[in-house]
């Protein structure tokens, strides 16, 4: 346009070649201005400090900081997400991932790979002390006693309370037979105590095997099946089962009972211990590939696997509780995406913006450019032919 200016100067003076002058007068004042607008976007036209010019530069954060806004508010919405859920068919993805084994494997090894980090959360000090308070009012609640009556119920009906009391019968005669020296002299010296040591030393040994005897023979009555010591043992734990089951206070009872048992230093210590000796069994089995923790795991993933493919109601669950957890985490995830893209942007060194961008875009910035070169032209010519078409003469 600038040479087409000049070279109309060289023309004969006519209404054709004023036309022509003012169209290109017009479009090269045009093509400069796009070219100021479009370079002071992103530096300072021939690195003159002109005020308004670098603007992405100068507003990088602040362009950030709403580029994050615009695609946490309109992008991620509540709306959005849910419609991409709903066609994206999670239970049908998973399905097909933990039916294949191929997959099914890692994720299971991936998984055990994961659980000591989870225990050694547990092992905490904080966990710990949160375990600790939680785990007694859990089991030792109102329903406790309900708990523990149906545990009961499940070993009388199965004659499994029979075998304890026997067990404990055993324990207890093997005890006495080998402390019933010891029990003896204890019995003895009692008897001394109370009668003198005359009378001890007559009738104390005597006493005492009577003791141990008669304590022998009603152990001795216990022993055979359909006793009625067993038979009274089984009435009253019958009658106890039913008194936890109907009796709210009764059950309250127990509940309380279990939470003192719970909440006592040396039982906690003690399960605390046998936690200890668990967490050491489950890590060395999890972290061997033929260990029972990741066969167990691949077996859960494939269950369920199957399970999804065969419930239509576990299918539609397992899409509710997505999009359930997805509009409960999103409120929060949209604000740390915003925060996110506005650091990334205001981390992006200035001269790697400028050139992203103008990359990005610099084609179309051409024909920016030229557009308003041949726009200006156009415009020039039609108001040179207005103005002289009006007035007869152009300015």
């Amino acid at each position: 346009m600038a040479v087409l200016t000049l070279a109309t100067y060289a023309l004969p003076r006519g209404w054709g070649s004023d036309l022509l002058q003012a169209a290109a007068k017009a479009g090269f004042i045009g093509g400069i201005a796009d070219w100021f607008a479009i370079t002071a976007l992103f530096r300072h036209p021939l690195g003159i400090p002109i005020p308004h010019t670098a603007i992405l530069p100068a507003q990088k954060a602040r362009i950030g900081r709403a580029l994050g806004r615009f695609v946490a508010t309109h992008v991620f919405t509540q709306a959005e997400v849910a419609r991409t859920l709903a066609r994206l068919d999670l239970p049908g993805i998973l399905h097909r991932f933990f039916s294949d084994s191929e997959a099914a494997r890692p994720a299971a090894e991936a998984l055990a790979g994961l659980l000591p980090r989870v225990l050694a959360t547990i092992e905490d000090g904080r966990a710990r002390r949160i375990v600790s308070r939680i785990v007694p009012r859990l089991m030792g609640g109102a329903a406790a006693g309900a708990v523990v009556a149906r545990a009961l119920r499940g070993l009388v009906e199965g004659g499994r309370h029979q075998e304890v009391f026997g067990f404990l019968l055993a324990q207890i005669r093997t005890t006495l037979a080998a402390r019933e020296d010891h029990l003896r002299h204890a019995i003895e010296e009692r008897v001394a105590e109370q009668g003198g040591r005359l009378v001890g030393w007559a009738i104390g040994a005597q006493i005492a095997r009577r003791v141990l005897s008669a304590v022998n023979g009603e152990l001795d009555k216990m022993g055979p099946e359909g006793s009625d010591l067993r038979l009274a043992f089984d009435e009253w734990v019958r009658s106890e089962i039913t008194r936890m089951e109907q009796d709210p206070a009764r059950a309250a009872e127990i509940g309380k009972a279990i939470r003192r048992v719970l909440a006592h230093d040396a039982v906690q210590a003690w399960l605390w211990d046998i936690w200890a000796r668990l967490r050491m069994a489950l890590e060395a089995d999890a972290a061997h590939p033929s260990g029972r923790t990741i066969a167990f795991l691949e077996g859960a993933l494939a269950d369920l696997g199957r399970n999804l493919a065969d419930d239509p109601a576990a299918r539609g669950r397992l899409q509710q509780a997505a999009q359930a957890v997805v509009g409960t985490v999103l409120p929060t995830a949209r604000e740390q995406l915003a925060d996110f893209i506005a650091g990334v942007v205001a981390g992006w060194n200035t001269d790697t913006l400028v050139e992203r961008l103008e990359l990005r875009v610099g084609k179309d910035l051409q024909y920016v450019r030229v557009n308003g070169t041949l726009v200006g032209f156009l415009v020039g010519a039609v108001v040179y032919a207005l103005l002289h078409a009006t007035f007869g003469y152009s300015f």
